[in-house]
């Protein structure tokens, strides 16, 4: 029986725009592919292991012809709408009370403030969890196996009456092999709010 519910964020909640997001950066950095070096600063900064202003810049030393504003822009572009009904959906698990709601997100501070400024009801939407984990806070990351152990123990429950539903296929697999029941929700054609009917074998 599952207990735990446990989300991503970005394409479960709020939509994303990667392909767009990749298309921006590689036009203004003038680069065909992002290089090691980008992903890996990415990376240390979504896990809380260096500061926006070191994050902010490195990008302005490795692109001298970039402003600080056109480096943000860039970053939080992946960024979009965050439909109300998710809102109301997650309100009303919330209200009901049949399962523990947790939220664990890749994530960095520049995104979080730009959601703040940006969708009216952040507070609101954190507030319907009974855990709220972002990556750059707890300074661990998925699909590295260490952030699921985290959060079963923190929250003292177990993997097999958990379901963790996440859009990237790596995050799913690890959490799989963990014994974590999955949802890998295709942003292009699932909604969240269709959670029972699509995982209806687990309800």
């Amino acid at each position: 029986m599952i207990k735990n519910l446990i989300f991503d964020f970005g394409d479960v909640f709020i939509n994303l725009d990667k392909k767009g997001a990749m298309e921006r950066a590689l036009n203004l950095f003038e680069m065909d592919s992002l290089s090691e070096e980008i992903h890996a600063i990415n990376t240390l900064y979504e896990q809380g292991l260096m500061s926006t202003e070191e994050f902010v810049e490195f990008y302005m030393d490795n692109f001298p012809n970039l402003d600080e504003d056109e480096i943000i822009g860039t970053w939080n572009y992946i960024l979009r709408d965050f439909p109300n009904h998710r809102l109301e959906y997650v309100q009303q698990l919330a209200a009901e009370k049949k399962y523990k709601l947790i939220l664990l997100s890749n994530t960095n501070e520049l995104h979080i403030n730009w959601i703040k400024e940006n969708v009216g009801f952040y507070e609101e939407f954190k507030n319907s969890f009974d855990a709220f984990y972002l990556s750059h806070e707890i300074q661990l990351r998925k699909p590295n196996p260490n952030i699921y152990e985290f959060v079963l123990k923190e929250n003292n429950i177990n993997a097999a009456e958990s379901l963790f539903i996440d859009d990237t296929e790596e995050n799913i697999i690890s959490a799989s092999k963990l014994g974590i029941h999955t949802w890998h929700i295709n942003p292009e054609t699932d909604d969240i709010t269709t959670l029972f009917s699509a995982k209806s074998e687990l309800f």
